[in-house]
């Protein structure tokens, strides 16, 4: 098994973050340090550590929905000491990591879990999870900017996916806009209605796939329903 793929399993992190763990000199297999892709390793035999820390396989998984608020980072652990979205499910009692990411300044729905097969597959862009946001921005856009939006907006790292768009309330100084992606790149909401001139007061994420955050408020969490589970599980194939 990949080195990267194990870590997912094990419930460690996101396979993508596995890849970032590796290169930056923090996983061991058998007491050597690892920071090239493509080891393989046997579940069975080898020894592996993340900061020191051996890993274990997860024997139970855990779903969690977290109402993030702003002023929290989406990683286990940040370098400049500020609040991580762990913090606010500590009481869980479970080792858990983000299936993507909301910055610091976003709020609204994350997901948790230790299923590292479900947290790759919701985050590719093949299985287009859709992802819903509103957004607080600068004056009011035009039809013809929400039709540019809606087609694709070219940025530095190429031009976006269609996406939903609607005006939900037009106002100045600013206005609220519903995005619904089914991408998701590095603050890609953000980047989007910058470019197009609108850029962004606040952002809130209000649906992952068939998640929502009815009936939370911010800050608070809850363990996805077993229907839940099973309708992300079939969204993205996951048997």
């Amino acid at each position: 098994m990949r080195l990267q793929k194990y870590l997912s399993t094990a419930g460690v992190c996101s396979r993508r973050a596995g890849e970032a763990l590796i290169k930056e000199g923090r996983v061991k297999v058998n007491g050597d340090v690892v920071t090239e892709m493509g080891v393989t390793i046997n579940p069975d035999s080898d020894q592996v550590e993340v900061d020191g820390r051996p890993v274990k396989t997860v024997k139970k998984k855990e779903y969690i929905l977290l109402y993030k608020p702003v002023g929290y980072v989406t990683t286990a652990k940040d370098p400049f000491d500020r609040p991580t979205v762990l913090a606010l499910v500590r009481d869980a009692n479970v080792r858990v990591f983000p299936v993507g990411r909301l910055d610091i300044n976003t709020s609204g729905l994350l997901l948790l879990t230790n299923d590292g097969e479900l947290a790759n597959r919701l985050t590719h862009p093949s299985y287009g999870v859709e992802k819903e946001y509103l957004a607080r921005i600068h004056d009011i856009p035009t039809a013809k900017v929400l039709n540019q939006l809606a087609r694709g907006v070219q940025l530095e790292d190429g031009m976006t996916a269609p996406a939903q768009v609607r005006l939900v309330k037009g106002g100045r100084p600013t206005s609220q806009v519903s995005l619904t992606l089914k991408e998701g790149r590095n603050r890609q909401v953000r980047r989007m209605l910058e470019a197009v001139g609108h850029p962004v007061v606040g952002l809130k994420r209000l649906r992952f796939g068939s998640l929502t955050l009815r009936g939370m408020k911010v800050g608070e969490w809850r363990r996805l329903t077993a229907e839940e589970i099973r309708a992300l599980r079939q969204a993205v194939k996951v048997t």
